[in-house]
């Protein structure tokens, strides 16, 4: 089924910004989440990524594979951010769970169930994080591809954005492949989105290696799609996780953002966003939940309020 979305207005009648271009991910079913419109008065975000929709069996998205998909929470948020002003990006996959992809055995079901979300929410944006055996397995990156051209073909004018982990330098092997195959049949989502964290090895200086992964892929995007670098940087998200990283010997400050900020302004990039805004407060006590603390000293809402200031 076509949707035709209409770009989104800002209340003074000029476009607004991409919905994807600021959106801090906010994990409702996980790390004791804030209300949603809390989050935008504290720290002037106005759009945000809500994670994850994954299968409930045979190519069924639902919220974390669990929460219906309309007449919950979930749906209730979203209509509280837009009667805020705002609006979201809502994002599919996530490193567990049971994903679409997996469970929607064809191209055409695979669009049909991206479909049925963006129909349900009338979104203006969704979110592909293909990580962990999706993105190990080239046949389900491929028909992750080939579903996402269909929607963007039916959805003129939808942001699709592609998360995926990344080396130091730029994509790994499955990153590159994952770009060839979208050459090959002509897709560009609106941002390849790196994640710049979860290296494996020691990194003294978070900001810098995010640049630097930023300019492998840019580089990568140049020689694959035969355009310019500063053509490419316009098509690039970086999406960092803020505090304690997954691995134990590696952070990302408040100061690392910032770092990337100026980048993004510097490059244009089409997005700068961070996992997560259930993260983005001091722990309290002796609580190391990592889904509900960032694990570092530092001022509630912090990096939120980085990202804000973001706008392209």
């Amino acid at each position: 089924m076509l949707l035709a979305l209409t770009p989104l207005a800002s209340s003074s009648g000029s476009a607004a910004q991409p919905v994807e271009m600021a959106a801090p991910y906010e994990y409702l079913g996980w790390g004791n989440p804030q209300p949603p419109t809390q989050v935008m008065a504290d720290t002037g975000v106005r759009d945000l990524t809500l994670a994850f929709i994954l299968s409930k069996g045979k190519c069924n998205p639902t919220w974390d594979g669990q929460r219906p998909l309309l007449g919950g929470t979930d749906q209730a948020a979203i209509n509280s951010i837009r009667a805020a002003g705002g609006d979201v990006d809502v994002s599919f996959g996530g490193w567990s769970g049971n994903k679409l992809s997996n469970s929607c055995k064809t191209v055409i079901s695979l669009a049909g169930a991206y479909q049925k979300v963006i129909n349900d929410y009338s979104l203006h944006a969704i979110d592909i994080d293909i990580e962990n055996t999706e993105m190990a397995n080239r046949t389900t990156r491929v028909r992750v591809i080939d579903a996402l051209a269909l929607v963007q073909a039916d959805n003129p004018g939808i942001e699709i954005s592609i998360p995926f982990g990344t080396n130091e330098d730029g994509p790994s092997p499955q990153g590159l492949s994952l770009i060839a195959d979208a050459d090959a049949i002509g897709f560009q989502p609106n941002s390849w989105t790196i994640m710049p964290f979860d290296f494996g090895a020691p990194v003294a200086d978070m900001g810098a290696v995010s640049m630097e992964a930023a300019n492998g892929l840019d580089q990568d995007l140049a020689e694959a799609y035969h355009e310019s670098d500063a053509t490419a940087f316009q098509q690039i998200g970086i999406s960092s996780m803020n505090g304690q990283t997954d691995d134990s010997d590696e952070t990302v400050s408040v100061a690392d953002f910032q770092t990337m900020l100026a980048f993004a302004q510097t490059n244009d990039l089409a997005r700068f966003t961070f996992w997560s805004v259930n993260r983005d407060r001091s722990c309290a006590g002796d609580d190391t939940d990592s889904s509900s603390c960032s694990g570092i000293d530092q001022q509630p809402y912090a990096f939120a309020e980085v990202v804000a200031q973001y706008h392209g």
